[in-house]
C-alpha cells in the first residue's frame, strides 16, 4: 500500500469475538457489499458506483491482508497451545 498522504484523526477498534462475523453480499445488479458485523456495530464495504480497477485493486488489498491476518491469528492461537480447535477447512495457509 502506499503511504497515506493525510494523517489520520480517529481510529475505530472492533474487535472480534463469537459474534463477529463477515458476510458478502453479491449482488448480481449492483455492486457487492461486504458486511464486518461486530454486534453493536456493523461495517460496510462497498465501491462508490460501477466497479473500476481501482475497486479490484483494493478488494485484491483487502484479501490479502485479511488472509494475513487469518495467518497471525492461527499461529497466536496454535502458540497459546491451540486452546479451541479451528474451523475445519478453515485454517490459514
Amino acid at each position: 500500500m502506499t503511504r497515506r498522504r493525510t494523517p489520520r484523526t480517529s481510529v475505530i477498534r472492533l474487535t472480534t469475538g463469537r459474534t463477529a462475523r463477515t458476510l458478502l453480499h453479491p449482488y448480481g445488479h449492483r455492486e457487492p457489499v461486504l458486511a464486518l458485523d461486530f454486534g453493536a456495530a456493523c461495517v460496510l464495504v462497498t465501491t462508490r458506483g460501477p466497479v473500476t480497477a481501482d475497486d479490484l485493486t483494493f478488494a485484491r488489498q483487502l484479501a490479502h491482508e485479511a488472509a494475513r491476518y487469518a495467518r497471525s491469528v492461527e499461529r497466536s492461537l496454535l502458540a497459546l497451545g491451540g486452546r479451541e480447535a479451528a474451523p475445519k477447512g478453515r485454517a490459514a495457509a
